[in-house]
């Protein structure tokens, strides 16, 4: 078995309460990441870590076994998705034996479908040796335009130096959507994701790297689900 999908969902969000349960498009926002991710992969290479009996039964209603719930160390405030990681990686290790690639989908991109991870794979597959593919989308907070630092004298200057007129004619920049991260096993058994060299970008549109963190991203989810059914 080469692959493990893993689906972080901790109980305790404070920016939408009970938001991995919460019913979007017709059904809990956490199995929108399970449905896509059992559209590509065997019911066993999917594992959600969670540390809530809810969220353990709703996803057990749609007939995928979670198979422990995490443990409180790794449902704190401050645990990283690194450790979580990690701790889903050594469980399935243990039962199926070494895996080459790890895939990460959070279940705050309802937007994110199984096409888009189909293709994130075939870009990952298509390099012989990288650390990761993840999800971007262009943003607007571009270093070079609108985004400035405080110097020592408590003056604003540009995050990135240039002389550019117009927005347009700055480079590029992406940020990460939280959608989708394709990871080589051995990258991350020896660092972090953020201390990763060799990362290639796969983007999607505005619209689908849409990540619910607050209440505001759910009603702009809800307003944009509203436009699609009275299209």
């Amino acid at each position: 078995m080469n692959n493990l999908v893993v689906i972080p969902a901790r109980g305790g969000s404070k920016g939408i309460p009970g938001k991995n349960i919460k019913i979007f498009k017709g059904k809990p926002l956490i199995l929108h990441a399970v449905d896509a991710a059992k559209k590509i992969f065997n019911d066993n290479e999917i594992i959600v870590s969670t540390d809530d009996i809810k969220i353990k039964e709703v996803v057990e209603d749609s007939g995928l076994v979670v198979p422990f719930i995490r443990p409180s160390n790794l449902a704190t405030d401050t645990a990283g998705t690194y450790e979580v990681l990690l701790h889903a990686v050594d469980y399935f290790e243990k039962i199926h034996g070494e895996i080459e690639t790890l895939v990460l989908l959070q279940p705050t991109s309802p937007f994110r479908t199984s096409e888009h991870i189909r293709e994130a794979l075939e870009l990952y597959n298509s390099y012989s040796n990288i650390d990761m593919v993840v999800s971007v989308s262009e943003t607007k907070s571009n270093p070079y335009y609108v985004l400035f630092e405080e110097n020592d004298e408590g003056f604003l200057n540009h995050s990135k130096k240039g002389n550019f007129i117009r927005r347009q004619d700055c480079p590029k920049v992406w940020e990460y959507n939280g959608a989708i991260y394709i990871i080589n096993i051995k990258a991350l058994k020896k660092t972090k994701l953020s201390s990763f060299k060799r990362v290639v970008k796969y983007v999607m549109d505005e619209k689908s790297s849409l990540d619910l963190d607050s209440q505001i991203d759910l009603l702009f989810a809800e307003y944009l689900l509203k436009l699609e059914n009275d299209i």
